[in-house]
């Protein structure tokens, strides 16, 4: 199952707001073993996130989406989650409750009294409303929940809200975490074209199968100046055997190794 992550909001895309989800799903993934697939970013456009989550619930892929669930007119995340799925949207009962336990909790903690049918209430209860057939994702921080629908799970924007939803929503999936993660090994090598080591990179990938070779130039890498980090990458035990093999090309093909990293 591939794994993916969609950040939405203008305020990202703007720079009003530095995203910082995607560095830590990378590192939530990382303590399970598991590893990104893609990520997007996307605007408040409803048009625009309609057509992206109808791709994201036909892809099958475990998805989570971070930001505009909320009950403002700038928010439409929910509503392009019900068109993408052709569902009604409806008050999910059990969110109802939670958000009702945390209006009274607010209110308690100012002295007021408050009532389910009073108008604050009920704009707030809208936050609760989801596609038809959702499941909740609790939400440690103010209980305001989100949901998800199969494999696509939608969070509020804020990270401190977000981030323990995200570590709720990966630990569905027990059968995907691994004991160690994807291992990458690699080398600096220097005196060489990426062009020319495109053919060692090719017999590497078809000699050994579930082995990915990378390649990440770099110009003026502040230890080794103009270089090459060459490497393979996978949770196969045939790792170690891609790793010599790559490592054997290089020095026969005449360039410079200056370092080997592993990871």
């Amino acid at each position: 199952m591939n794994i993916g992550l969609l950040i939405i909001g203008d305020e990202i895309l703007s720079g009003k707001r530095r995203d910082s989800h995607l560095a830590k799903f990378i590192e939530l993934l990382a303590e399970r073993g598991m590893q990104l697939s893609w990520a997007q970013y996307l605007g408040d456009d409803r048009a625009l996130l309609t057509a992206r989550l109808r791709d994201a619930f036909a892809s099958g892929d475990l998805v989570v989406s971070c930001g505009g669930i909320g009950a403002t007119p700038d928010d439409h995340t929910r509503q392009s989650a019900a068109a993408a799925l052709d569902r009604p949207l409806e008050l999910h009962p059990e969110a109802r409750e939670l958000i009702w336990q945390r209006i009274q909790q607010m209110a308690a903690e100012q002295g007021k009294v408050v009532t389910p049918e009073e108008p604050d209430s009920l704009r707030r209860f809208e936050m609760g409303v989801f596609p038809q057939g959702a499941g909740i994702i609790p939400n440690p921080y103010n209980k305001i929940p989100g949901f998800f629908v199969d494999n696509v799970h939608f969070v509020p924007g804020f990270p401190v809200m977000a981030h323990p939803m995200m570590a709720w929503v990966l630990d569905r999936y027990p059968q995907l975490h691994r004991q160690q993660g994807v291992l990458e090994r690699s080398l600096i090598v220097q005196g060489a074209m990426e062009a020319s080591l495109t053919p060692l990179m090719e017999r590497i990938e078809a000699a050994f199968a579930g082995i990915k070779v990378f390649s990440l130039p770099s110009v003026d890498h502040p230890q080794w100046g103009r270089c090459i980090e060459l490497g393979v990458k996978g949770d196969d035990e045939r790792l170690a055997e891609a790793y010599d093999a790559l490592k054997l090309g290089v020095i026969q093909f005449g360039a410079v190794i200056s370092a080997e990293l592993v990871r």
